[in-house]
């Protein structure tokens, strides 16, 4: 009988250790050009300081490993207002922001954003305008004087 049940120990411990070498070794999500951050430049800008208004933003997304930044990042941009989207500002797809004609005198805030991981269930990071999952990088400009 305890032979038996020594020979059931061992089955039983190369089956756990089976399944520990199997499930718990996965490196997968430490080895994926991850992206953490982004950084938009300038950090402020007022638009009566550029040529007809247009302020070129440009976004950086920084990353878990090599490269570490990636500039100019492809993403989405847009443009909020005491956190709500808005139509004062217009942002092309390369990131030049310029204010609408009859924008009210203020400080607006530009964004840019990208999917953290592809289209990842799960996510901390929220939108500039506060939600969604997206990773966002901000910057402000003032339209009026």
């Amino acid at each position: 009988m305890e032979v038996r049940s020594s020979k059931l120990f061992f089955l039983a411990l190369a089956v756990a250790t089976s399944f520990a070498l199997s499930c718990g070794t996965n490196t997968s999500s430490t080895s994926i050009h991850q992206l953490e951050s982004i950084t938009l430049t300038p950090a402020t800008a007022n638009a009566a300081d550029y040529p007809n208004g247009q302020v070129p933003f440009s976004a950086t997304g920084n990353y878990n490993m090599a490269p570490y930044t990636v500039t100019p990042l492809t993403a989405g941009w847009g443009a909020c207002y005491n956190g709500g989207v808005t139509t004062a500002i217009t942002v092309t797809q390369e990131g030049v922001a310029q204010c609408a004609p009859g924008a009210v005198a203020g400080t607006y805030t530009v964004w840019a954003n990208d999917p953290p991981f592809g289209n990842a269930p799960v996510c901390n990071a929220i939108t500039a305008c506060g939600g969604g999952c997206l990773i966002a990088g901000t910057a402000q400009l003032t339209c009026g004087k």
